[in-house]
């Protein structure tokens, strides 16, 4: 069995070993990063007069009709061809002659699937940057819609202060958008080309790294061909910063599944974004919602898996360093899914804003408002937290209405009794950011802006 390697070699490669290093089945959808590469590479060899024109334009020709034969699914892959790189190289080998076989010159695997990934990452970040603002938006869309709705807000799981339905969307929205910030950093520390470090040192021959980086829409250049070759810092943060985003999708699928039992009612899915059950007539289950938390676990897998991979590693590279696509091709595909699948059930969701208020009314919910009215009459605080909490153990105790027990304490009487009436208590946060009317119209003006910048920035 023929390889890249063979003239080094007496006889072929086992085939065992081709069976345990092959990576053809996952990296060919580098197909056309590679093509692009190898572009740039010979567009540099002819510059750099390494080849004629005449080649270059008949390397080139080749080039063009594997990827036209991968568009038509009709190039047809060997035993031989171990990776998407080797098979690319025989094929325009076959097609171009010895000019073909010029084609490698200068450069090793090593670099050119070092630039052939960045490439890659580069597009898929921006991708799933694209579907993450995609689903801002529906957030967004739906914060605006809401009105006046609140409900109650939570810690610990405990019901603690009434918020409008429009801040806690908007709280997801902000996640996504550190989100987003983070996806387009590690593009940028990415935009690096390898091209031209060769296999670990670079070349003797008169090589333009700059122009072929340019050449291949890259910012930058390697500064040193030993880290160039070995670097994959960019597939592990772009792996935590895939994972953090997988997160953020976990807590708004964990919020639909609270939030769409009866014992919530919150909200009803949209039978196009729901399953049924197998055996139970009656069921509408929230798939979508639990496979965005179940697989929050699989990508923080991929990203420690690759991290423990990495930890060991001597300069430069290491065969160990293939095993950096599937993890990562993984996780751009599982959320660039479900993005997509959250942003159509969010879009659809009904809200049950009746049963939301009802919950959110409780008078246990403006405590703290009682105990803020003590504050400004010149209580401390927290001498004020503890009456408050006194009388709201008392009224649970002895089962009195906790407005009956504030309408006859001294000092707070009928206009603290007034604070517990429903729907008061959610209009009186004024602080920026809070979860009041007025600050939260200004949140909605600033995250429509940052949509807006973030959808510039991705490009």
């Amino acid at each position: 069995m023929s390889t890249l390697w063979h003239g080094r070699f007496e006889g072929g490669a086992a085939e065992a070993l081709m069976a345990f290093t092959v990576s053809l089945p996952y990296d060919r959808r580098l197909a056309y990063d590679d093509l692009a590469c190898s572009r740039a590479h010979v567009r540099g060899l002819a510059r750099s007069k390494i080849i004629g024109d005449d080649e270059a334009d008949a390397v080139l020709a080749a080039l063009d009709q594997v990827a036209e034969e991968l568009a038509a699914d009709t190039l047809a892959f060997e035993p031989t061809d171990e990776d998407i790189h080797t098979a690319v190289e025989r094929r325009v080998t076959e097609l171009a002659g010895p000019a073909g076989a010029k084609l490698h010159t200068g450069r090793s695997r090593t670099d050119q699937v070092a630039t052939d990934l960045r490439l890659w990452t580069k597009r898929a970040l921006t991708d799933v940057a694209v579907r993450t603002l995609a689903l801002q938006q529906v957030l967004l869309d739906r914060a605006h819609g809401a009105g006046p709705a609140y409900l109650p807000g939570y810690t610990h799981m405990q019901q603690a202060q009434p918020v409008l339905l429009s801040h806690h969307l908007l709280a997801h929205g902000w996640a996504l958008a550190r989100d987003v910030d983070r996806l387009l950093d590690c593009r940028r520390r990415l935009d690096v080309s390898p091209l031209g470090a060769g296999a670990l040192a670079g070349s003797s021959l008169p090589l333009e790294p700059d122009l072929t980086a340019s050449d291949l829409g890259f910012s930058a250049t390697f500064e040193n061909s030993l880290d160039a070759v070995s670097d994959r810092d960019f597939v592990a943060e772009s792996l935590f910063a895939l994972s953090l985003l997988g997160i953020h999708l976990s807590r708004l699928g964990e919020e639909v599944v609270l939030w769409t039992t009866e014992e919530f009612g919150f909200a009803k899915l949209d039978d196009a974004y729901a399953t049924g059950s197998s055996m139970l007539p009656q069921k509408k289950n929230p798939d979508i919602a639990e496979l965005a938390r179940g697989k929050a676990g699989r990508l923080i897998g991929n990203l420690t898996g690759f991290l423990a991979t990495l930890k060991g590693l001597p300069l430069s590279y290491n065969r160990d360093l293939q095993e950096d696509k599937e993890p990562l091709f993984d996780s751009v595909d599982q959320l660039c899914f479900g993005l997509s699948a959250l942003a159509g059930l969010y879009e659809t969701l009904t809200f049950d804003t009746d049963r939301m208020r009802a919950a959110a009314d409780t008078p246990y919910s403006a405590a703290t408002d009682l105990a803020e009215m003590l504050v400004d009459q010149g209580t401390p605080f927290r001498e004020a937290h503890a009456v408050v909490g006194a009388l709201v153990r008392d009224s649970i105790e002895r089962r009195v209405p906790l407005a009956e027990l504030v309408a006859a304490h001294p000092a707070l009487g009928a206009e603290g009794a007034a604070l517990l009436a429903p729907g008061v208590a959610v209009g009186r946060r004024t602080t920026q950011g809070g979860a009041g009317p007025d600050p939260v119209a200004r949140q909605l003006r600033r995250f429509e802006r940052r949509v807006e910048l973030d959808a510039e920035r991705v490009g």
